[in-house]
Parts: C-alpha cells; structure tokens; sequence
C-alpha cells in the first residue's frame, strides 16, 4: 500500500480526538472513497434501486462505482444529486426536531453548490420556504442551477453577506451553516487540500466561522434551531466553536438519536464522522437550539416582485400546472412561487435583494413566451405540452447542444424528455429543429472517456 504523506502536525493535531485510531485512519486514506448520490423524491425513476442505502439518508445510496454522471441525462434532469453521504447526516436533525413543526422557514447559508438545499427542499416539502445564500456570485449561479434541476419552486436565492441575513431577525426556524472550514476530512477526496492545511489555517478558519455566526445569528428565531456542521477534523472548528455558539450566542446542545450500527461517533458537542469508522468522508454535526430572544424586524420594501393577474396569468396556466401558484414579473422575467408564501416574498425582500424567487419560467417576446430551461425542469410545467423522447445517445447530443433530428414534428415547443424525465426545450420550426438547452449547462465533452469533464453543474457536493 502507499504511504500517505499527511501534512506537517495534523497527525498531532487529531490525536486523541473520540473516535480516531492512528492505523485505520491511516489505511482508510489509501482506500478509494465511496460514491454516493441522493435521489430526489419528487422526481421517481427506476435507477439505483439495487444499490446499497445510506443508513442515515431515506434517499440516500452507495453507489459500487463511479459512474460517468456527465453522460447521464437523468442526472442533468435532476433524477438525484451526487453528494457526500457523512454531509447527509442533515437529514436527522429535521426528522428528530423538526418533522412535527409543520411549514418551516429554512435558511442555508453557505449553500453552494446545493447539496443541503436540494436535501432540505426534500425534507420540508411544498409547504416550507427555503432561503438559499451564497456570498460567492460564480458559486450562487452554479447554486441556483442546481435548485432548478430539483424543480420546486418554493426556494429562493441570495447573495449577501452574513451582516445582511443578520438584518432578517426572528425570521428563520432552521439556520444550517456548513462553514467554510479548512477541509481535513476531505483529504481522501482531495489529496491537494493537504497542501493548504496548517495550524494557522485551522486558526484563520475558526475565525471566519465565528464572524459568519455571529453576524447571522440573530436571523433565527427564538426556539428556532442552527445546524452547524464542517468538513474539518479539528477541534477549535468542531467542539470548541459549538461551545462558543452555547456560551456566547446563547443556545442549548440538541442530541440526535443515532444506532451504534450507523458508526457515528458522539462526543460532548456533537457528531463525528470518520473515514474509517463509515463509508463516508470525515464530517461533524451539531445541532443548538437557540434560546436568546429574537424579535421580527421591519423594514421598507426594496425590490417588490410584481404579480401578474387577469389574462396574462390565465394564459400562463397553459405553460405551469401549480394549484397554489402565484406569478411574478421580476428581472425581465416571469417568475412562479407559491401563493401561501408570498408576504414571506414581500418580507425578505425588504431586508434584501434576491438573484432569485421560485421557478423562471420565461420572457414574453412580442404575443410569444419564450420558456425558460427551468420551466422545463419543474414539477409544475403543464402536461399539455408534447414531449419528445430521446434514447441515450439523442440525449447526450442535446445535452452538447447538438443537431436534434425528428421528421413530421408539430410545429412548436416541445419538451425533450429522457425515461420521460425532462431534460430542456425545443422548438420544432417545420424545416428543422432549434435546440433551446443553455449554453453554459452544455457538455463540452465529445463522448465519455474523452476527457476532463467541464460542465459547471458537476460541482458537487463533499
């Protein structure tokens, strides 16, 4: 077997840690990671099924090898999401604190590139609002590219600092922080990260997360509940900053019930998750409940959304098929969000400016609607319109912005299908056939096997 060089002091660094035993944590750095995904339940196919579940995740599952996703269509359609399975943890949080707490308010606020948001708009259902924030931009575009392949329309997307999320006080039931740490846990993945760990690292990062915790705080209400949670082995990042949130902040320790079986370890503040302990890649977990008072803030409407009513909105009915659907003209756009949720709407946008509210679902040109891709992608897009079924290989040469070819297709849009998931648009034009897939989200790749793969929605989750 190689040896693993670890960098200078990490091994002491860890050392004597709870759950940490020097000889498998080395060889379990040697091994090749695992592969997980997560399946998204609002959108059932028949794949994976024969693969192993994840114990902590419902949608969770182990993968026995990994597979080229940039050539699979249903990944691009949001049939499920690649994602660490340690970071899946999440999912007992909200089943053993939540679950009974009815329409939830939810913010994540690191939250590119979309792996706990895709998870939590799994968990909260149809009636929850998520805010999803990244401070980032090239990060929140690939964020919100993301939330649309999962198709609901009950998100929405901020850039703002964490000073600013501060300003939406009491508004939140769930805070989940997954803090930008100086990621230990994924050496095994990311054999370069070791280059960028050090002690002054661990401390510059501990830092950051105290800033970022702080300043965000008062954004959950009182009695709501911070998941933090990093991808870092240390302490002053783990255990030692869960006990700056009780005594600083003013929360309590929440305990999750996790079976011995799972290979979870508990410790004073938390959870660990350790390579060679699970298949998975070294994680920690804490919830904290908050117990310092919150009041709702008011504020002055920046930004409003616009409501589109009368004919125009009857017209829309035609394009997205959402019984309690509002919709909105906004940044040249129409937009679809949920009805029940639109003084949430109104509320946040007087605090801040989002990228964006719910599912595009396009621009009017002249008398025509031009739909958006993630129109296409959403639950709700209108079953009335027809559909093309392409196999594999059509898929993939759509999915690359290719040449569609169909003989004798109505002239008009048409939705491009993959195992009768949708995939994008087209518009058939009677002598040929536009292809209406966005230029960024195209495979640049020529076939599998051919080369790095570059298409930025391959950002995935650690």
């Amino acid at each position: 077997m190689s040896v693993v060089s670890f960098p200078a002091h990490f091994l002491d660094h860890v050392g004597g840690l709870p759950g940490y035993d020097l000889v498998e944590f080395e060889q379990a750095h040697r091994q090749i990671p695992p592969t997980s995904i997560r399946l998204n339940p609002f959108k059932p196919v028949d794949i994976f099924m024969d693969s192993a579940p994840i114990p902590w995740s419902r949608s969770g599952r182990y993968l026995p090898a990994r597979p080229s996703f940039t050539f699979d269509p249903l990944f691009h359609a949001g049939a499920y999401y690649v994602q660490e399975a340690s970071s899946q943890l999440l999912e007992q949080v909200v089943l053993q604190h939540l679950v009974s707490v009815g329409s939830l308010r939810v913010l994540d606020l690191c939250a590119a590139p979309g792996g706990k948001s895709t998870h939590l708009l799994s968990l909260i259902g149809d009636a929850g609002l998520l805010v999803s924030n990244e401070v980032i931009r090239s990060r929140s575009g690939i964020l919100a590219d993301n939330l649309d392949k999962w198709g609901c329309a009950n998100s929405i997307v901020t850039q703002e600092d964490p000073t600013v999320i501060g300003k939406l006080s009491g508004f939140f039931d769930l805070m989940v922080v997954d803090a930008p740490c100086s990621g230990s846990g994924l050496f095994r993945k990311d054999p370069d990260a070791m280059g960028h760990w050090s002690n002054s690292a661990v401390e510059h990062c501990a830092a950051r997360q105290k800033r970022i915790l702080s300043d965000s705080w008062s954004a959950l209400k009182e009695d709501g509940i911070l998941v933090y949670s990093t991808c870092s082995f240390s302490e002053l990042e783990n255990e030692q900053m869960v006990n700056w949130i009780l005594e600083e902040l003013g929360g309590e320790f929440l305990p999750l019930t996790l079976p011995d079986g799972w290979g979870i370890t508990t410790t004073a503040a938390g959870y660990r998750c350790w390579p060679h302990r699970l298949q998975g890649e070294g994680f920690f977990l804490a919830a904290i409940r908050k117990v310092s008072a919150a009041s709702m803030a008011g504020g002055r409407t920046k930004s409003l959304p616009q409501r589109v009513v009368g004919d125009v909105r009857t017209r829309l009915n035609d394009w997205w098929k959402f019984d309690d659907g509002a919709v909105f003209d906004w940044k040249g756009g129409l937009w679809g969000f949920p009805a029940a949720l639109a003084s949430d709407l109104e509320w946040l946008c007087a605090h801040c400016q989002p990228l964006r509210v719910g599912t595009r679902l396009g621009e009017w040109v002249k008398e025509d609607l031009i739909p958006d891709h993630a129109l296409a992608l959403s639950r709700s897009v209108s079953s009335m319109w027809p559909r093309l079924e392409l196999e594999l290989d059509e898929s993939i040469r759509y999915l690359q912005r290719g040449a569609v070819e169909r003989e004798g297709l109505q002239r008009g849009w048409m939705l491009v299908t993959h195992r009768s998931l949708p995939v994008g648009w087209i518009k058939s034009l009677g002598n040929r056939i536009n292809n209406y897939y966005p230029a960024h989200l195209r495979i640049l790749k020529q076939s599998p096997g051919s080369g790095a793969e570059k298409n930025p929605q391959l950002w995935t989750d650690a």
